[in-house]
C-alpha cells in the first residue's frame, strides 16, 4: 500500500475517526506500534494524575492487545477483585492483578492499566503504559515543555492548557543527562520547537531533519 501523510488521519479522532499503523511478526505473536513511540507510567506526578482523569473507561479493543504481551491478552477481559471477589485476576483473598482499558480523547489513544495490589492492601499501585502521540493536533499550539521529574516523562502544555506526552515519531525515546541517542532526540524536539516558536502550529515547526543546537 502507498500513501502520503494526508491520505491519514493519525493525531485527530474529533474528525470521528483516527488511523493507527500496526508493526506484526506474525511468526513469533508479536504485533506493536509502527510510529507512535511506547510510554510505561510507574511513578505518579501531578502531571500523571491530571492526565489520568480525563481517560475515559472503556471495553478492550485490538488497540490495547498491542499494549501486553500476547499471553496477557485474555487478562485483559477479567474484573477487578474490587468488582468480582471470584475474579481470575484475584490474589489470595483481597490481592489482585487485574488490567483496565480506558482511551485518552484528545488523541484516540489506548491505555493500559495494570493492578497490583497484595492482600490487605500493603502495596496497592497502578502502572499504566500507553502511546505518545505523532505530533500535536492540527489545532493545537506549542505554549510550554514540561520535564517531570517525579515520573520520568516529559510533556508539552498546549496554548489552550491541554496537556500531552511530549510527541514522538519512530520510538526513539527521549533521556537527559547522557550523550546518547534518547538526549539527541530531546534535543532536535526543543531546537524545533523553541520559545520563540510558542503559539505557532506544531505542523510549521516541528519537523525533523535539523541538527540540534549545541547550547541546548
Amino acid at each position: 500500500m502507498s500513501f502520503t501523510p494526508a491520505d491519514l488521519n493519525l493525531i485527530d479522532p474529533t474528525k470521528g475517526y483516527a488511523h493507527f499503523v500496526l508493526y506484526a511478526e506474525a511468526q513469533i505473536g508479536a504485533v506493536g506500534a509502527a510510529w507512535n513511540g511506547t510510554a510505561s507510567i510507574e511513578r505518579h506526578s501531578r502531571y500523571v494524575r491530571e492526565w489520568r482523569d480525563r481517560l475515559v473507561p472503556c471495553e478492550p479493543n485490538p488497540l490495547h492487545t498491542t499494549l501486553v504481551h500476547h499471553r496477557d491478552i485474555p487478562r485483559l477481559f477479567d474484573p477487578c477483585v474490587d468488582d468480582d471477589k471470584a475474579s481470575p485476576a484475584a490474589v489470595s483473598g483481597s490481592g489482585c492483578v487485574c488490567r483496565k482499558t480506558w482511551y485518552d480523547p484528545e488523541f484516540g489513544l489506548p491505555v493500559v492499566g495494570e493492578h497490583y495490589r497484595t492482600d490487605g492492601a500493603q502495596i496497592d499501585e497502578w502502572t499504566y503504559t500507553t502511546y505518545a502521540p505523532l505530533d500535536l493536533r492540527p489545532r493545537d499550539a506549542f505554549a510550554s515543555l514540561i520535564i517531570d521529574r517525579v515520573s520520568g516523562l516529559f510533556w508539552i502544555r498546549t496554548t489552550t492548557g491541554m496537556l500531552s506526552l511530549l510527541p514522538e515519531r519512530g520510538s526513539r525515546g527521549y533521556e537527559v543527562g547522557y550523550e546518547g541517542g534518547g538526549p539527541t532526540a530531546f534535543a532536535e524536539y526543543l531546537h524545533n520547537c523553541s520559545p520563540r516558536a510558542a503559539g505557532t502550529p506544531p505542523s510549521a515547526i516541528c519537523r525533523r531533519g535539523r541538527t540540534p543546537t549545541p547550547r541546548l
